[in-house]
């Protein structure tokens, strides 16, 4: 792990008209680290994610990725950024393989072919790699999501909800590849609403309750029960 934070949020505020979704958030994520968001509907953590993302731009207050600020240095921070959205955000009238020839070509990744069959192969899509994505499953298609992600070699992964839809074994499968993300150096910002399995692989947890992070604490040996009571009292509400 890195001593550096390689995202650093300060003060992060975001209004929309008259709704004051983050009230002066700041949270730092160094390298070889994940960080799960937890909050309630609302509490404004895809919000984050996406000021994180350079999709939205916060009302007040700075993040940096890497030192270069989300805002100013837009177009710096997106190829250090890899972005797994709720949504598989997929193409299903194409191949997996043409999937990620779209998405390298968009992102100016210019990947050869070695490329794209080494990163279908990295996620266990080498054998459907010119199969329609509509044939695929939920899980098949998150993990074309993350070969997308991998192909940019990110050094920082934004991930919204990344286990919902899959089973058990894609979960697991899951799981593995961003402990080999993390040992490689990147860092992880992670929102889920689970307080089970799916939090094995972060090394702090954060709350984001009323706008702002309400705790900030290492997972080390919690359990899902002494989660659930710590988001609890920091949020006034029953996971």
């Amino acid at each position: 792990m890195t001593l550096d934070p390689i995202v650093r949020v300060s003060d992060l505020r975001k209004v929309f008209g008259f709704v004051r979704v983050l009230d002066g958030v700041s949270l730092d994520v160094r390298g070889g680290e994940a960080v799960a968001l937890l909050g309630a509907n609302g509490a404004g953590k895809t919000t984050l994610l996406k000021i994180l993302a350079t999709l939205v731009r916060p009302t007040r207050g700075t993040a940096t990725i890497a030192g270069h600020d989300v805002v100013r240095a837009a177009e710096t921070v997106r190829p250090l950024l890899g972005v797994v959205a709720h949504g598989a955000w997929v193409y299903d009238d194409l191949t997996a393989r043409e999937n990620l020839k779209f998405w390298s070509t968009l992102g100016g990744l210019h990947a050869d072919a070695d490329d794209l069959a080494a990163a279908l192969a990295g996620v266990g899509l080498d054998r459907v790699a010119d199969a329609r994505v509509r044939t695929f499953s939920a899980g098949m298609k998150r993990r074309l999501s993350l070969a997308r992600v991998m192909l940019g070699r990110p050094r920082v992964l934004l991930l919204d909800e990344p286990f919902a839809g899959l089973d058990q074994r894609a979960k697991k499968w899951l799981e593995e590849r961003l402990e080999a993300l993390k040992a490689g150096g990147a860092a992880l910002l992670m929102v889920t609403h689970s307080f089970g399995r799916e939090l094995g692989v972060a090394d702090r947890l954060a709350v984001l309750a009323g706008g702002r992070i309400a705790l900030d604490t290492p997972r080390g040996s919690l359990g899902p029960d002494d989660i659930q009571r710590l988001y609890a009292v920091h949020t006034e509400d029953t996971p």
